[in-house]
């Protein structure tokens, strides 16, 4: 039999009834932009997030220095993009080609250099409870976390067409005991966290059992299961005990999904032609791209790719071995794949594509102890993402780092104005908030709308 691949606990039918929930209040946002003068506003009907998790050098991908000392400027060599002037690594020749599709923005940057806060930052635009600099070990996943993009977005504009509002894959970043923080609904309650997906869509026969039928159930028999539980619900007058509450969730969501057909077609990547999946490349990012792309045409607004298990751009320790040899090949390739598809099939259009990690790498090598091959560390104070797709003007770099790409030395740009960007992008209102469990407002557009984005012009 061929391997069956589900979700995790943290995935499928998890909404159960812990957590907070807190409540929509619209109001005015004194601070923000006025809604009719936001840019880009509703053009985009999903967002394509590719995390590139661990954090990727800014110097060894699309902000090179070849002119700094050796000592920052690294082992790679760049080379020419479509963009007069503009240079990337030279590991990245099919990035390079097509850097007309995209906007280059190199001057992102906070203030957590460490991974489980800087992920729960870049996944919610917001900063961690715990003070700055503190150990990753201070700071694990938690339910008075705030809620990430995806169950922000459940929340306010809940779905009811058994589509998820979104989907992250191939797997949940979790290192040793450490949970990272920024993947769930925090205080709004597991039952708007997105679903999860842990398996390798490279892997042969790959396929969600838990979007699958069971033999002989077909969708005339759950829906008289679910007419046989309505009738036992009010033939006790319509009371649940708050666990029946819960599994009876769960069952709605499971027979809206089972019912629409949608995603669990997506799910099925073996549809794709053996030419289609060589072009993505054969493993685990390229066909978790893939598998995203089939996740967007299908309707679902968010969707997370994540490459590689937690810390694969962590590179302290063989920085240019990693990168040239597995990390920067396959996301060459994939994206080439992916903006090539979302182009010829007109879902550029209404698809935001941001490629990004938490934060960069340090602009000086350094050895860690007991180590003789030499790497780079964490840095926040500046790094590189790239932006497409949803009326984006490609062709652009926005900002400008230092000689040594520290720091910027034109505006810098923050997760929460990712995050502000990203709303404004799915045609969310610019004053909606949300409640903490301390009764808090929080407007989900917490910073500004990257508007070079759209217009072209210098930040």
């Amino acid at each position: 039999m061929k391997p069956l691949y589900a979700m995790d606990r943290r995935g499928f039918l998890r909404v159960g009834g812990g957590g907070v929930a807190g409540c929509f209040v619209a109001g005015s946002n004194a601070g923000a932009t006025p809604e009719g003068d936001l840019p880009g506003r509703g053009k985009a009907k999903s967002v394509l997030l590719v995390m590139l998790s661990g954090g990727p050098s800014q110097l060894d991908t699309v902000d090179p220095k070849p002119n700094a000392p050796a000592e920052v400027r690294g082992e790679f060599a760049p080379i020419g993009t479509k963009l007069p002037g503009v240079q990337f690594c030279e590991h990245l020749p099919k990035l390079a080609n097509h850097a007309d599709r995209w906007a280059i923005l190199r001057t992102l940057a906070h203030r957590e250099h460490n991974h489980l806060l800087a992920t729960h930052v870049a996944l919610t635009g917001r900063p961690t409870p715990l003070p700055r600099g503190g150990s990753d070990l201070d700071r694990v996943e938690s339910r008075s976390d705030f809620p990430n993009f995806a169950s922000a977005l459940d929340f306010v504009r809940p779905r009811h067409d058994g589509i998820p509002s979104g989907v992250s894959l191939p797997n949940y970043l979790i290192e040793g005991p450490l949970t990272w923080p920024g993947q769930h609904s925090g205080f709004l309650g597991p039952k708007h966290d997105p679903w999860q997906i842990n398996g390798d869509p490279n892997a042969e026969g790959f396929r969600m059992q838990a979007l699958s039928m069971r033999e002989g159930m077909t969708a005339e028999r759950l829906t008289s299961r679910r007419l046989l539980l309505d009738q036992l619900s009010r033939s006790q007058g319509g009371f649940l005990s708050n666990e029946a509450a819960s599994l009876r969730q769960q069952q709605d969501i499971a027979y809206q999904i089972l019912t629409s057909g949608k995603v669990v077609e997506a799910f099925e990547i073996g549809r794709e032609s053996d030419e289609v999946r060589d072009r993505y490349g054969r493993n685990k990012f390229g066909q978790s791209l893939l598998l995203s792309k089939r996740l967007v045409q299908a309707g679902v607004p968010i969707v997370q790719a994540t490459m590689g298990i937690v810390q694969t751009w962590d590179t302290h320790v063989d920085n240019w071995g990693r990168l040239k040899n597995t990390l920067l090949p396959q996301l060459d390739q994939g994206l080439a794949a992916l903006m090539d598809d979302l182009t010829s099939t007109g879902l550029i259009d209404q698809t935001m594509v941001v490629v990004m990690g938490e934060f960069g790498r340090t602009p000086k090598v350094s050895t860690l102890p007991g180590q003789t091959v030499p790497g780079r560390d964490h840095w926040a104070h500046a790094y590189s993402g790239l932006f497409a797709g949803a009326g984006i003007q490609g062709g652009q770099v926005i900002g400008q780092t230092d000689e040594q790409a520290a720091y910027p030395v034109t505006r810098s740009f923050s997760p929460a104005d990712v995050c502000s960007t990203l709303f404004n992008a799915l045609g969310v209102e610019h004053d909606v908030t949300i409640t903490d469990p301390l009764q808090r407002p929080h407007y989900l557009l917490n910073g500004n709308v990257i508007s070079p984005l759209y217009t072209g012009r210098p930040a």
